[in-house]
């Protein structure tokens, strides 16, 4: 110990002395190798530490009954790490190629994780049935990974793998598959999971489609944004259309209780909501989903005991609902052509401020850019139905050149709604140089001819 404490305290030294900043591109060149080569050694002298740690008994010196726990507690390490960690110092023990060349920095942590693969009890024994030599399988394995990328070693694993037993059963493909949605501490959630190829292609595919379909002019997401975005406007598409499972005998919904007085604050108000789950969110985020939700009054007692449940009540009827997807047609926020599908029903004025929940009051707005409204944009319909957006800043958003100079208000109808294709369409007429800064101009709805409409699952408020 006495050995790895010296040379402990003298590598510290070196790297307490932060000089990255002076030095120059050839120098850190240089340098970044052997602080990579050292991490792998150090990562290797850990898990054989925390291998050998868990055979002897170390953990129960803490209370602990597995090297695990006490890697959570004493390392300060998530649960994922923490299982890695000790799944690397197992797959050593029968690995002795890979355990030398970790040990001599020439490989990383992730490329052992991805080599004990080869070395679980039922391929070791599928190994023993096919004649193989799984020392010469670690060996050549090994080379691969010390002399390739992470993928190479991923193919590598992968390719001795599927033809280890290639005339047994095909095995179930969805054995591996995993997924963990952890809470962060502001609500937040972290993905985490595998899948296997066929079920990973499903969900890449289904993904891919949103994500083509909704591509706004203007759109400065990164592709992980955009993926993202799409995973939501899946499952909201889903909740919406209620035709999940029940749960617990409901339809699953989106449940956020908010203290009337925070609902009706116009400030953010962070951390004012609960959702069902127990995340915190923001009074603003709790108004976005008031805005297409049902309402619940609940009365709660000075410990917080509830005393009183009100009926529920819907803040966009059905029929409402089914008379704005008719005019607007999709999302109105100018350059995205989001379906009606993926929408809200937005209160240009809240109801929560006294806005009525009327067909003059409400547009359709999809997921992100409802956000965005709730967040200092501002959308305005015109007389003539059409919309215009506007940032924080109070600018416009335009889609296409405008002219200076020029009127871009659309002139008045010059003549009725004419039947096109079985959908009444309006003839405009723009002034010369008008930008592209409004969706096409709604057709009026006669809202009580809208009638016998099934609601959409939405959101629940709960005051």
């Amino acid at each position: 110990m006495d050995d790895l404490t010296a040379a402990a305290a003298a590598l510290s030294g070196v790297l307490s002395r932060r000089d990255e900043a002076s030095r120059f591109g050839f120098q850190l060149h240089e340098r970044l190798p052997v602080l990579l080569a050292l991490r792998n050694q150090l990562d290797a002298a850990l898990a054989r530490t925390v291998r050998h740690g868990g055979l002897s008994g170390l953990p129960e010196i803490d209370g602990h009954t597995t090297m695990a726990s006490w890697l959570r507690g004493h390392g300060r390490m998530s649960g994922a790490a923490a299982h890695r960690l000790v799944a690397v110092g197992r797959s050593l023990e029968n690995l002795p190629a890979a355990d030398a060349a970790f040990a001599a920095g020439s490989i990383t942590a992730d490329q052992v994780t991805v080599l004990g693969q080869i070395a679980t009890d039922e391929r070791r024994a599928a190994a023993d049935a096919e004649g193989l030599d799984l020392a010469e399988v670690d060996a050549t394995l090994t080379a691969l990974a010390a002399a390739g990328t992470h993928q190479d070693t991923v193919l590598g694993v992968g390719h001795y793998l599927a033809r280890l037993d290639p005339d047994g059963p095909e095995p179930d493909p969805t054995a591996d598959r995993g997924l963990t949605l952890p809470v962060h501490g502001d609500g937040s959630r972290g993905i985490r999971g595998q899948l296997d190829a066929i079920g990973g292609e499903k969900v890449a595919t289904a993904l891919e489609s949103l994500v083509q379909a909704d591509r706004p002019a203007g759109d400065s997401r990164t592709r992980a944004q955009q993926l993202a975005d799409a995973l939501v406007q899946l499952c909201d598409t889903h909740l919406a259309a209620g035709e999940l499972p029940t749960l617990r005998g409901r339809k699953p919904q989106v449940t956020v209780v908010v203290p009337l007085e925070d609902l009706l604050d116009p400030t953010t108000g962070p951390g004012a909501a609960t959702l069902g789950l127990g995340a915190q969110v923001s009074a603003a985020r709790a108004r976005l989903l008031a805005c297409d939700s049902q309402v619940t009054r609940v009365l709660m007692g000075p410990d917080s005991q509830p005393l009183d449940l009100g009926r529920s009540h819907r803040i966009v009827p059905a029929h409402l609902r089914k008379a704005v997807e008719l005019r607007d047609r999709g999302c109105v926020f100018t350059g995205c052509g989001a379906p009606k599908y993926w929408c809200d029903v937005h209160h240009l004025v809240h109801w929560i401020d006294d806005g009525p929940t009327s067909l003059e009051n409400s547009a359709l707005l999809c997921e992100r850019h409802h956000t965005k409204v709730h967040h200092g944009f501002r959308v305005e319909r015109q007389p003539d139905n059409s919309y215009r957006t506007f940032r924080p800043d109070d600018t416009e958003i335009v889609v296409g050149p405008r002219l200076p100079g020029l009127d871009a208000t659309p002139a008045a109808p010059s003549e009725p709604p004419r039947m096109t294709g079985g959908r009444a369409r309006r003839r405009t007429t723009r002034s010369p140089g008008a930008g592209a800064s409004r969706a096409t101009p709604r057709d009026p709805v006669d809202l009580d001819t809208v009638i016998d409409i099934e609601p959409t699952l939405r959101p629940t408020v709960t005051l």
